[in-house]
């Protein structure tokens, strides 16, 4: 990798010093951590300010067969620790990350412009996986079955996958990852990651990170690799049948040809994938916190979340009222640099993205909606990128085209509805299926949304919004949105193969269900 200038706005250099990324040679990748990329040149601008940051090297087939040579060789050694040894290091990275929370946040914050402090919750994110992960190592549980032949015993174990092929969007650059490598390292795997090409810098800043603990803890070298470039470099992967998992996180485009060719081959895939998320309001809602949900769900990480709040489902009875509540919210949103705490809203990542919201806001007015909070594109000082836009609400139709789609960009739809069964059914009524929630203080309401009648989504809330899971919780939606669960729960179980085991300890030999075999 290399740094292209000095003169990096917003004291973003020390920072860059701090995660190690102010003198890489890209050529000299003998370390623990396989940063090497020999193909064209990747460079990262930030859409804070339209500065080129870096530039790292991408991926070649040549670099892809030593990776992946290198982390087989490494998961031979790594699967035969004991997984509290494994954990014990995934505790070592968690406070490496401590240590370093606000340089990487800030990077995070700078490369892809989401606000610091979403930056720093992001990091935060991956410290909590890190001790969740801790004592995952130690429950790594099967279960023990009565056999129907005296003397025997069954039981089911988990033993490690593999290596673990991870894509990552560049609207978390480094969380998800973590939410995958971690799980996947106690479990016995080792990790090749594929990040986005628009945030190439913060995987590169988590490698950095965590090669320390890994020499100290002397973790065999290919157990955590990188490989930098664009969709061609993930095929890589996904048609590789050494790799016998692939999570991928992204759109679901991206996903339905991911899911087609690791199937191919039969491979398992973990996919991450849209999310077309609402809110039910209801007559019987506290509008206080259902206006600061709705607000931080539309607008957060400027509508680049794959659990942004897309849709708002309100009771015709306070329509107006709610209506009336967010367009004096959004007109005190203020929008700039994301390093700078007092704003709210950052930038799109992108001219691409800026484009995408530009047409959506065209097709909502062309297809019979109205738009009641204007959106468009910020110009002046503080706005050279060109990546700033001003967020968007529309009054439209469930079934409007646009509004069946996900568009990546803060635009929130007001949809009315009159009974709570037409309100889940509008929520329901599209192809993804990521995150939901009502706001209601009635108990019934709360239960029939909850219910098998209610949301069809992978993450249902109560008096919350669609943003922000924890990490507790299994992670991941229906539908179109890939079925594919990450983080809490029992989620780490996919980076594992689970085998059934039967000991006879007896002097006969009897036969299941009774059939004999008699010579």
């Amino acid at each position: 990798m290399q740094i292209i200038g000095s003169d990096i706005r917003s004291g973003m250099q020390p920072v860059l010093q701090q995660l190690g990324l102010s003198e890489l040679n890209p050529a000299a990748s003998t370390g623990l951590i396989d940063q090497r990329g020999s193909g064209p040149s990747i460079a990262s601008y930030s859409p804070v300010d339209g500065e080129l940051i870096a530039s790292v090297g991408s991926c070649t087939r040549e670099d892809y067969e030593a990776v992946i040579a290198k982390a087989h060789s490494a998961f031979l050694q790594w699967r035969t620790w004991p997984a509290p040894k494994r954990g014990e290091v995934v505790r070592q990275v968690g406070d490496a990350l401590r240590e370093k929370k606000d340089a990487l946040g800030r990077l995070v914050s700078y490369e892809m412009g989401k606000s610091l402090q979403e930056g720093l919750g992001e990091v935060q994110e991956m410290i909590d996986i890190c001790d969740f992960a801790v004592g995952l190592s130690r429950q790594l549980y099967g279960l023990t079955m009565h056999s129907e032949r005296p003397s025997h015993r069954m039981y089911e174990q988990y033993h490690p996958l593999g290596v673990v092929g991870v894509i990552s969007a560049f609207n978390f650059p480094v969380a998800v990852w973590s939410w995958n490598a971690m799980l996947a390292w106690v479990c016995g795997d080792t990790c090749i990651w594929k990040p986005s090409e628009k945030a190439p810098l913060s995987a590169v800043a988590c490698q950095n990170i965590i090669k320390d603990v890994f020499r100290r803890n002397d973790v065999p070298e290919g157990v955590s690799c990188i490989i930098q470039g664009d969709y061609k470099v993930g095929e890589m992967m996904t048609t590789d049948a050494r790799v016998p998992l692939v999570s991928a996180t992204g759109s679901t485009r991206m996903g339905r040809k991911v899911a087609a060719t690791v199937a191919e081959r039969l491979g398992r895939s973990l996919l991450e994938l849209g999310g077309n998320n609402a809110i039910v309001i209801t007559e019987n809602a506290d509008l206080d916190i259902s206006i600061v949900g709705a607000l931080f769900g539309a607008v957060g990480t400027c509508g680049q979340r794959c659990t942004s709040t897309r849709r708002l489902i309100i009771h015709h009875a306070i329509y107006d009222k709610v209506k009336e509540s967010l367009v004096k919210a959004y007109g005190q949103l203020r929008i700039g640099n994301p390093l700078d705490q007092h704003n709210h809203v950052g930038p799109l990542i992108d001219r691409q993205a800026v484009d995408a919201y530009l047409k959506a806001l065209e097709r909502v007015v062309a297809e019979g909606g109205r738009v009641l909070v204007p959106g468009g594109v910020l110009e002046g000082e503080g706005y050279e990128s060109g990546c700033y836009v001003r967020p968007a609400i529309a009054e439209a139709q469930n079934h409007f085209s646009i509004v069946q789609e996900e568009t990546f960009a803060p635009i929130l739809y007001l949809l009315k509805y009159n009974e709570l069964d037409e309100a889940i059914a509008m929520q329901n009524g599209v192809a993804q299926g990521l995150s939901s929630a009502i706001m209601t203080t009635d108990m019934r309401q709360a239960e029939l949304f909850l219910s098998t009648s209610g949301s069809d989504c992978g993450i249902a809330n109560v008096n919350i919004g669609t943003s922000g899971a924890e990490i507790g919780g299994a992670f991941g939606g229906e539908k179109e949105t890939g079925g594919g669960r990450e983080s809490g729960s029992d989620a780490w179980k996919v980076y594992m193969r689970r085998q059934t085991n039967t000991i006879n300890y007896g002097k006969q030999l009897p036969l299941a269900q009774g059939i004999r075999f008699d010579f």
